[in-house]
């Protein structure tokens, strides 16, 4: 049996999934990214699913890819060919990437420590990321001769613009979590004992919420980020025809002008 590199709990609408080495500050290897993909897929899959809470366990959310991975790790012999790094980002990290920005549900990341290279992109990639007052996040990349991968070079000009993305992609520095925030690099920073508990209730919140109008707010941001205002505004008009004739709006409607809490269902 193979180890459980994601720990899985479902609590009504929410699925938690924590990384789970933390022996490692759980660090990315093939295996851990191949769990985490397939949990993705069976929480994308499973109806009773509306909104996934990402973690790490133990002290950090992720130090990042593990070094010693034999897809990553250099041969010390002089003679040995070198690894093919964008292989393991083609067959690994590319597809955990897309299938997280796809997701047919929220995703919030509660970051509880470190988040460092691919862990912190990992971690932007979500929809609303919250972190502890003891969290930090480093674009680590560069200390080793690398670019940011996993999302980032595209994530971080976005989150903070370009001037502030590049600092951070060459210099590497450590930016704590209440510096990321003013940045607004992530959403929220809360105590360190109170982060797992306000991750969850934002969860739940999400979770009661209209996923499928929640998902195409997401969609719509990002496809404007490389449309004209134009475009943009017929693209908005297109989905919110879509979300018209959904359950949702006739719902969320007669629960406001009835005075009740509305009971969303599409997906």
């Amino acid at each position: 049996m193979s180890e459980q590199l994601i720990q899985i709990e479902q609590h009504g609408g929410v699925c938690l999934l924590r990384l789970n080495r933390p022996e490692a500050l759980n660090a990315f290897t093939s295996a851990l990214l191949v769990q985490l993909r397939q949990a993705l897929e069976t929480a994308a899959n499973d109806a009773q699913t509306r909104c996934v809470l990402l973690t790490g366990a133990g002290r950090a959310f992720s130090a990042g890819q593990d070094l010693a991975d034999p897809h990553v790790a250099p041969s010390r012999d002089p003679g040995a060919a070198p690894k093919d790094i964008g292989h393991m980002l083609d067959q690994y990290y590319i597809p955990l990437a897309l299938r997280l920005r796809s997701m047919p549900v929220p995703v919030v990341a509660a970051v509880n420590g470190v988040a460092a290279g691919a862990g912190a992109n990992l971690a932007l990639g979500c929809d609303i990321v919250l972190a502890a007052e003891g969290a930090s996040f480093i674009q680590a990349f560069s200390r080793i001769g690398l670019l940011p991968d996993c999302g980032g070079t595209w994530l971080l000009p976005r989150l903070v613009g370009r001037a502030k993305a590049l600092e951070l992609a060459l210099l590497g520095d450590k930016l704590k979590a209440v510096d990321a925030q003013a940045l607004g690099l992530i959403a929220r920073v809360v105590p360190d004992a109170e982060l797992q508990d306000a991750a969850m209730a934002l969860a739940q919140k999400l979770a009661g919420m209209p996923t499928r109008a929640l998902v195409e707010t997401r969609r719509a941001m990002d496809e404007a980020l490389k449309l004209d205002y134009e475009p943009a505004l017929k693209r908005e008009a297109a989905l919110q025809s879509q979300l018209g004739f959904a359950h949702d709006y006739l719902e969320g409607v007669a629960a406001f002008m009835d005075k009740r809490q509305p009971e969303f269902k599409d997906r």
